[in-house]
Formats: structure tokens, sequence, C-alpha cells
């Protein structure tokens, strides 16, 4: 039973099949709901980009949740995306950054939040004149089937869904498989073939999903389905400064980094490639230590080490 400080506060609306306000997309999805329970702005319900993506994230994995989420919402699209840890909760703080409404579907009643952990961010997106929605009544408790049934929701709602990062097997998927049924374009960001939380998202591209590789190519998607213009900066114009790129050892280990996450073993041996010397491992604890501070690499989850993918230039 939810606790009375993990209730949403907010309007309230139950919006029927068939009457105002029910978002007319939803008429595609295999299963219109019957009910849309919405906590915010029945409003902020509208056509918008979906991006979903793994719940166990890596640094990589989140950084293109935020980076693309941000990029489409300073362009006004709405974010839509399921409110659950990792990738979908970046891609909604994205779009609170950047004042941009957004929509998260909840698998079970909107007074039962799930995850807990999330209810600020979900108070903190109704705040904002975004909205929680969910098809069951509000006070249905969470179940594992229910995640997946939401999912057509996210993508029914969306005019393209894009998968930040997905491994096999994953629930990410039956998010693109509803976005494909309902006649939407998927979109994904590839990731290296040697990382697990990848393999899912590369098999979508194999099947033909759209790959977003940098912000040019999803500006051309975002100009496709929502007829946005790319942000070209302004001649004379101060881009965010970047630090310099290292050479030498510490250049070589940050392009390998780039490549794809490795391991303290395989770190070593670069160090000693191309640092040489007895105080090769001791430079590299150091230069890692050094790297990790200034956001040029991350430890990931599994303990490897690999790019932090940097917000866009504003």
């Amino acid at each position: 039973m939810t606790m009375a400080r993990d209730r949403i506060r907010g309007e309230r609306h139950v919006l029927a099949r068939g009457e105002a306000g029910y978002p007319a997309r939803l008429e595609e999805v295999g299963h219109p709901p019957a009910r849309l329970y919405v906590i915010g702005n029945p409003a902020a319900l509208a056509p918008g980009l979906a991006v979903v993506g793994a719940r166990r994230a890596t640094p990589y994995g989140l950084g293109c949740a935020r980076r693309f989420a941000g990029l489409a919402a300073e362009r006004g699209v709405p974010i839509i995306s399921g409110g659950a840890r990792g990738c979908d909760a970046a891609a909604h703080e994205a779009a609170l950054a950047a004042g941009a409404p957004t929509v998260a579907f909840l698998g079970g009643g909107l007074d039962e939040p799930y995850p807990r952990a999330n209810v600020g961010l979900f108070q903190r997106i109704v705040d904002a004149g975004g909205a929680l929605a969910s098809e069951h009544e509000w006070g249905f408790a969470p179940l594992p089937f229910t995640f997946r049934e939401r999912n057509r929701l996210i993508a029914g709602l969306a005019r393209a869904t894009l998968i930040v990062e997905a491994g096999l097997p994953s629930g990410t998927f039956s998010t693109a498989d509803a976005a494909l049924a309902a006649g939407r374009e998927v979109l994904v960001v590839p990731g290296a073939i040697t990382s697990a939380s990848s393999r899912g998202a590369n098999r979508l591209l194999c099947q033909g999903a759209v790959p977003v590789v940098d912000d040019d190519s999803l500006a051309d998607a975002l100009m496709g389905a929502f007829g946005c213009l790319r942000r070209e900066e302004a001649p004379g114009g101060a881009a965010r400064a970047r630090p310099p790129r290292p050479g030498g050892a510490a250049g070589a280990l940050l392009a390998a980094l780039e490549a794809e996450p490795l391991g303290m073993e395989a770190l070593g041996e670069l160090a000693v490639r191309h640092r040489g010397g007895t105080d090769a491992l001791t430079w590299l604890m150091v230069w890692l230590a050094e790297a990790q501070r200034d956001g040029l690499v991350a430890r990931y989850p599994d303990g490897r080490y690999g790019p932090v993918v940097r917000p866009p230039r504003s």
C-alpha cells in the first residue's frame, strides 16, 4: 500500500476511449486501453519521442539517453518514457532540464508508483506541466506483465522510438515491437559489439532500425518525424570549451576506451606498451583517477572502464 509521502500530488483525470481528451494515437495500438488514468496535464499526452533503454544502464547508455532526449527536448519535442531506473529516468531528467514536457507511463496504478525511488522524479514531472499515465486504476499494484503491456502505450503515443541501450534478452524489445506494429519508426544508438548491454540494440540495427550515431543523425530523424530544423550555431557564437585531447600514452588509452570498455588487465597491457618503464601500472592508476575526475572515462558496474558521453553543446 502506498505511503502518504509517496502519493503524487496533482490534478487527476480519467480519459475514456472515444471521449474528448483521449489520445487519438492510442487508438492505433493493440488493445487500446478503455481508460487512461492521468495525474498532471492531460494535454501533455501529445505525440513525441519515446526514449527507452536498460534499467541497469552503463554510463554510456545514461549519457546517450540524456544527450539525445535533451537534444529533442530543446527543439520542443515531448519526451515519453516509462519512468524506470536507468535510461528512462535519464531521459525524463533531460526533458525537465530543457523545460520540455515529459510523460511517464507507469506499469501499475498511479497510487502505486514504481519504482518508489523515482517518486520525486514523478512529482517533478507533474509539477513541470507533464503527466503520469496508466491504463490501470489508481490503486492497481504493479506486476511483471503490466510493464510489458504498458510499453505499447509508450510506443503508441510516440511518433518515433529511440532505443539507447538494450541487452539480450531485454524488455526494451517489446517497446520496439510495439512501435513497429503501430507503424512507428524505431531509432537505435549502436554500442560496442563486445558490450553485453548493447547486444539487443545492435541486433535491432541488423533488423533494419535507423541508426543514431551522432547529433546530426538524430536531427535528421527529428526533421522527418516532427519537422524540427537543425539548430546551427550562430556565426561567431562561442562553443562550449572542451579540454584538449591528450597525446602520448594518455591519448592512446583514451582512444582504446572510446572504442570499447576495458578491464584492468587490458588497460595494464596498454599502459606497458605505450608508457613503458617500471612505473607503467602506477602511472595507469593515477591517469584513471584523473580521467574520471575530468569526466573523460567512467568505471562501469562490471568493473571495466569506458567512455563518458558528453551532453550536447548549448
